[in-house]
């Protein structure tokens, strides 16, 4: 079981394949806040709805100056089926092996309709401009963790 990540703590770097198979690493952010978040697979109804929550206030968030990073074991070509069916804006990486996910403490044993199973465990970590964490959020829930979040960190749409 890997370690979760507390506030202060310096976000694991990573480079990993998008959707198209370009890297992307948590490095070429600085500078700018990150909200990675990791979720079980791409096609799925939870994973889509937080997708579509994370396009759908992109526009905010980047205003506020925060980019977004989606992270599942999913390898490229299924990220790239799943950006076109939904019609994702958020960058959507691959972490097949689970080295992330577990740097991240994102994978693990979880509960999963009563039983405990060893997966991907739905999570957010705010990392900022300078690569540290200031928020980790672990076990949240597919629908309504968007909206949550922009309350969270005071991000508002302009009045």
């Amino acid at each position: 079981m890997s370690e979760r990540l507390q506030p202060g703590d310096t976000a694991p770097d990573f480079t990993l394949p998008d959707a198209d198979g370009k890297d992307v690493s948590l490095a070429g952010h600085r500078g700018r806040k990150v909200i990675v978040y990791f979720y079980p697979a791409a096609l799925t109804p939870g994973c889509t709805k937080q997708a579509c929550d994370f396009t759908d206030n992109l526009d905010l968030l980047a205003g506020a100056g925060y980019d977004v990073i989606g992270v599942s074991p999913d390898k490229p070509a299924k990220l790239a089926k799943f950006r076109e069916k939904e019609s994702l804006r958020v960058t959507l990486v691959g972490d097949p092996d689970k080295a992330v996910l577990e740097a991240y403490g994102a994978f693990g044993e979880k509960k999963l309709y009563g039983k405990t199973v060893t997966g991907v465990i739905r999570s957010t970590v705010v990392v900022d401009e300078d690569g540290k964490v200031e928020r980790a959020l672990y076990n949240v829930k597919a629908t309504g963790h968007v909206a949550k979040l922009l309350k969270d960190l005071d991000v508002t749409s302009p009045a």
